[in-house]
């Protein structure tokens, strides 16, 4: 049997009760790479929204299997995220925030908290810049900022929503390779939604791809043969 973290059957996502995709029934294996592709509109945010709790499907049912029934830890990395310049909140003040599910907002973080942090910062090659202001940082620096302050939840799910939107073409592959090393070294499963698809194909393993109120789940050699891949782009202009 296949070891899935994450099991979609029947599903039906959208807003107000009214579905915006309908039929959903897939599995996400346990430490894959899962590119989440489709044209703007298609409904990509809000499968990783209902993914994450964020808004409650409109009917069938996210199961999380386990051995021990625990839903699981996601970190979670926006497209982009802005704070008041008036708060000076530094890169470092931004990725504690990663450890707040643990200690609580309301709770000091202790040191050896703090020292993870650290550790998440240099993973991401943060670390340098973490005293700066974020409202200060580059956008691709935003990002690295954010993943680490994804990776200081402990994460067994990292869900990246299109974590390169507004950076430039060479930390765009830079943030994918670091991406896919962090995959590989820690084990996370990774769900990433992107438009980028040539960086889909040289990291991704498996692919959710949305068009025209339907769902195509596969692996990267199934979807990605020049003839799937016209025709799935022919359904998406007719």
């Amino acid at each position: 049997m296949p070891d899935n973290i994450i099991t979609l059957d029947r599903l039906a996502i959208g807003y107000d009760g009214q579905a915006v995709l309908s039929g959903i029934s897939l599995a996400v294996a346990r430490g894959s790479f899962t590119a989440i592709l489709g044209a703007n509109g298609t409904g990509k945010s809000t499968l990783l929204k209902t993914l994450l709790g964020l808004q409650p499907p409109v009917s069938g049912e996210i199961k999380f299997p386990s051995p021990t029934n625990a839903k699981p830890i996601f970190g979670y990395v926006p497209q982009a995220i802005q704070f008041d310049p008036l708060y000076p909140l530094t890169g470092f003040d931004v990725a504690l925030m990663g450890t707040y599910g643990r200690v609580g907002a309301m709770t000091f973080p202790s040191h050896a908290e703090k020292e993870f942090v650290h550790e998440c910062l240099t993973a991401t090659a943060a670390d340098g810049f973490a005293k700066k202001k974020f409202s200060q940082l580059s956008g691709g620096q935003k990002q690295r900022v954010l993943i680490a302050r994804a990776l200081a939840t402990k994460p067994d799910i990292l869900v990246l929503d299109e974590p390169t939107a507004g950076v430039d073409v060479t930390a765009t592959q830079a943030l994918l390779e670091f991406i896919s090393q962090i995959h590989v070294e820690r084990k996370f499963t990774v769900l990433l939604v992107t438009h980028d698809l040539p960086l889909v194909k040289k990291h991704a393993q498996q692919i959710i791809w949305l068009h025209n109120g339907q769902v195509l789940h596969g692996s990267v050699a199934e979807l990605f043969t020049p003839e799937r891949r016209a025709e799935i782009f022919e359904m998406e202009i007719s």
